[in-house]
C-alpha cells in the first residue's frame, strides 16, 4: 500500500512536470487555426474599409484607402475577395480580384486586366495578399512549436501558442509563417512571414480589438519590414458590414459589369 501510494505520487509529479506544449495536445493546429480564422474573418459575406499608412523613420510617407468585399466559396472553402481602390489617386477606380488561388488586377478606364502576384507590394510593406481575406486553416499546414509568452503590439505580455505554418500550395502569399495565437481567446497576436529561402520578409502585430459583426476582431495590423525595421505600414479596418454580394462580382468576366 505504501508502494502504491508512492507510485501515484511519482506519476502525479511526472504529469505536473510535463512540458507545457503537451498539455495542448487535445487541440490540434487545425483547431487553433480555424478558431483564429473565425476571429479574423466574419462567417457571412461582408464589406470593409481599409486604410494604409506607410511610415519611414517614423515619418508619415504614403497613404492608401480601399474597400474590400469578401465571401466564402462553400465548395472550395476559400474566401473570394474584390478590392476597390480609392487612393493613391493614380489607382483610383481600379479593382483587384482574388478568386481561388489567383489574383487579377483590372483597370476599368482601359478595360484591361492582368494576373498579379500576391507577394507584389501594394503600398509600403503591405502586399496584395495582405488586403485579401485568407483562410489559414485551409491554405497552410502546421505544427505546434511551443507555448510561449510574447509581447503584443502594445508591448503587453500574452500567453500564446507558437505555430509554424507551411503553405499548402505555391499560390499562398507567404511560403512559411511563424504565428502566435493567444491561448484561450484564440486571438492572433503576432506573425513572422518568410520567403522560400527562409529570409524574414516582415513581422505583423494584430491590435485594437473591437466588436465587429458579432466577434471581437483586430481593427489594426502593424507591419514591419524584415530588413529595414524603420519601414512600417499600419493597416486599419473600419465599417464591417454584412451584405449580400453577387457571385458575379467574383468572376473575371463580372469585373467589366460591376456597378457600385
Amino acid at each position: 500500500m505504501f508502494n502504491r501510494h508512492r507510485r501515484n505520487l511519482v506519476l502525479a509529479g511526472m504529469f505536473l512536470n510535463l512540458p507545457r506544449v503537451s498539455r495542448s495536445s487535445a487541440l490540434s493546429v487545425a483547431n487553433i487555426l480555424s478558431a483564429s480564422d473565425a476571429i479574423r474573418n466574419p462567417s457571412v459575406p461582408f464589406s470593409i474599409h481599409i486604410s494604409l499608412v506607410e511610415y519611414r523613420n517614423r515619418v508619415r510617407d504614403q497613404e492608401g484607402y480601399l474597400s474590400a468585399f469578401a465571401k466564402m466559396d462553400s465548395q472550395r472553402t476559400q474566401y473570394d475577395t474584390l478590392v476597390r481602390i480609392f487612393e493613391p489617386l493614380r489607382d483610383r477606380g481600379k479593382l483587384m480580384l482574388k478568386t481561388g488561388n489567383e489574383i487579377w488586377f483590372y483597370d476599368p478606364a482601359t478595360a484591361s486586366g492582368m494576373r498579379i502576384s500576391p507577394q507584389q507590394r501594394l503600398l509600403g510593406t503591405a502586399s496584395n495578399g495582405d488586403v485579401v481575406t485568407v483562410n489559414l486553416a485551409r491554405d497552410y499546414s502546421g505544427v505546434l512549436i511551443a507555448e510561449e509568452t510574447v509581447s503584443d503590439g502594445d508591448r503587453k505580455d500574452r500567453d500564446c501558442w507558437h505555430l509554424k505554418l507551411t503553405g499548402a500550395n505555391d499560390a499562398v502569399t507567404y511560403p512559411a509563417i511563424d504565428y502566435w495565437v493567444e491561448r484561450g481567446s484564440f486571438r492572433p497576436i503576432k506573425s513572422k512571414f518568410y520567403s522560400d529561402s527562409g529570409h524574414l520578409l516582415k513581422t505583423a502585430y494584430y491590435r485594437r480589438y473591437e466588436l465587429q459583426l458579432g466577434k471581437e476582431r483586430p481593427i489594426e495590423t502593424v507591419i514591419i519590414d524584415g530588413v529595414d525595421t524603420e519601414l512600417v505600414t499600419v493597416m486599419r479596418y473600419s465599417d464591417y458590414t454584412a451584405r449580400d454580394i453577387p457571385d458575379d462580382w467574383f468572376t473575371r468576366d463580372g469585373l467589366t459589369r460591376i456597378r457600385f
